[in-house]
């Protein structure tokens, strides 16, 4: 599913000219050295993603944070807005644009296959080339959720847009979030045959090289068919929405060995969760728009 707001960008760290102690640089050779350095920070600006009044966040060309590991206890999962958790819990999933919990384990929701339906000015302005478009120029769109697709059928497109994505990443990390829950993997099942899963496979492969880069773990979302190969491209844990319902849970429990989060939204699925994964998986049951606690309409149950 997808949040309401999307992440800031990944800005390239420009060339820099080297400085030599021992001789006198000529001007021409540094101005032409200068004017490269420009050209190379231009070029990675123009690359950058981020929302009309975004602030841009530095992204680091490698971190030196360990990679975090899912931890083994209760969890909540908070993307309509930040709140307390429940007595218990210490796992909490939030929007990035959201505060990581203290002395919690922390898990950075980004929307990372598709946009938000309220942001395609945006990109039509700044990447147009990297929505999907069927064959008369339409946006491919999520229609669930009003979300357009973003075009990964080519490698140069994944690499831009893995360049985007990743900056997204790296503000999740400045914030102190430990791990990510990037959606979206399975809307290629949503692409009209434009796309398939060799190519989303092959994005997920650079966005878990990218997440690893910033320090953090990172989960499959969604997709149990591609379980097995969202473990072997390196996802640290799987994120499972409705897995009771629609018999699920095993494919994510046997790829990730248990490593995995469960959301149900109905509570006989919640009953039928807790009774066949309730001594293997952490489960909650939420209210499908997500709203935080003392607001009318909230739902937060575990086994």
């Amino acid at each position: 599913m997808g949040n309401l707001t999307r992440p800031p960008p990944l800005r390239r760290q420009g060339a820099t000219v080297p400085f030599r102690s021992a001789t006198r640089t000529p001007v021409a050779p540094l101005l032409l050295a200068l004017a490269l350095a420009l050209a190379l920070a231009l070029s990675g600006c123009a690359e950058s993603g981020a929302p009309e009044g975004a602030p841009a966040t530095k992204s680091p060309a490698d971190s030196d944070r360990q990679v975090r590991q899912l931890p083994d206890q209760p969890f909540d999962y908070q993307l309509g807005g930040a709140y307390p958790p429940p007595e218990g819990v210490r796992t909490v999933v939030r929007d990035r644009t959201a505060a990581p919990e203290p002395g919690a384990y922390n898990i950075c929701y980004v929307n990372a296959y598709q946009t938000q339906p309220d942001e395609v000015g945006w990109w039509r302005k700044n990447h147009p080339d990297l929505l999907l478009r069927d064959a008369d120029g339409d946006l491919v769109v999520d229609e669930d959720w009003q979300e357009p697709l973003l075009d990964i059928s080519t490698a140069g497109h994944r690499e831009r847009l893995a360049r985007i994505v990743g900056g997204w990443f790296d503000g999740c990390a400045k914030k102190g979030f430990d791990g990510l829950d990037s959606d979206n993997l399975d809307s290629y099942l949503r692409s009209d045959g434009l796309l398939d899963r060799k190519q989303a496979s092959a994005f997920a492969e650079l966005l878990v090289a990218r997440a690893h880069r910033a320090g953090l773990a990172i989960g499959q979302k969604n997709a149990a068919d591609m379980a097995p190969v969202g473990h072997r491209l390196g996802f640290d844990f799987a994120i499972a929405e409705e897995c009771a319902r629609y018999e699920e849970c095993a494919a994510y429990a046997d790829a990730y060995d248990d490593k995995v989060l469960v959301i149900e939204y109905r509570g006989a699925d919640l009953t039928a969760a807790c009774r066949e994964w309730g001594e293997r998986l952490p489960i909650v049951l939420r209210d499908r728009d997500l709203v935080p606690a003392g607001r009318s309409g909230h739902v937060n149950e575990r086994c």
